[in-house]
């Protein structure tokens, strides 16, 4: 039987973002127009958007997760962060993959997200 390699100690689970590309404050401020239907809170605020990497090539790949498996959006999220990106000048191409690693949680949520729903 195979079993998976363990993550490296101290590894990250979430892939690092391409925080330096210049497109990449627009691909967040794109991610921020999306809202999870079930919580009046935009998905990057709510922590569910957890890598934006831009290739040279401005290929966007974004990897992200729901608040919950069952969500009754699973299918359509992805679909609806590529369509907020994919009008941005620049943007080659946008590909939304989702992951249920790691799980995502309430600690995930900025401030900003807490404040809004009250956690706070």
């Amino acid at each position: 039987m195979s079993h998976s390699p363990e993550p490296l100690e101290g590894a990250p689970l979430i892939a690092p973002s391409s925080t330096d590309h210049p497109l990449y404050e627009q691909v967040v401020d794109a991610c921020r127009t999306v809202y999870d239907p079930e919580i009046p809170v935009n998905i990057y605020e709510l922590g569910l958007v957890y890598t934006i990497d831009i290739n040279p090539e401005n290929e966007v790949k974004v990897i992200m997760t729901l608040t919950a498996p069952g969500c009754p959006v699973a299918g359509e999220m992805p679909g609806w962060v590529a369509d907020a990106i994919e009008p941005l000048p620049g943007v080659k191409q946008v590909d939304v993959d989702l992951t249920w690693e790691p799980p995502w949680g309430m600690d995930m949520m900025s401030d900003e997200a807490r404040l809004e729903l009250g956690f706070m």
